[in-house]
């Protein structure tokens, strides 16, 4: 069996290059623990430090999870289709079923 062909694949990956941490996904992380208000507000100064040491400071009065123009393209059908979805499904509250016809009603369905 020692003379099978094992090709090109390496027997074992260095450390260093197997979960090597994208640099973009370490700061949204860390951003999304600033904003979380669950957080540990030590939890919450340790991600500021780093985000500084990354010179990435973050300011969550600065922050946007989507922009009016992003609200403007939805396409209606879509909008829609998710606001039905929300009303027949028995895991929302009644209070958020409410919410959904009303925009539904809004949108002329």
């Amino acid at each position: 069996m020692a003379d099978m062909y094992e090709g090109d694949i390496p027997k074992e990956v260095p450390a260093s290059e197997d979960y090597a941490p994208e640099q973009e996904n370490v700061m949204r992380g860390h951003k999304a623990t600033i904003a979380n208000p669950q957080t540990s507000e030590k939890a919450k100064e340790h991600s500021r430090k780093v985000l500084e040491s990354m010179d990435e400071p973050y300011d969550p009065a600065q922050a946007h999870h989507g922009s009016q123009e992003e609200e403007q393209n939805k396409d209606p059908g879509n909008v829609a289709r998710g606001l039905k979805a929300s009303i027949s499904n028995p895991g929302v509250s009644e209070e958020a079923k409410e919410k959904a016809k009303e925009k539904l009603s809004k949108l002329g369905q």
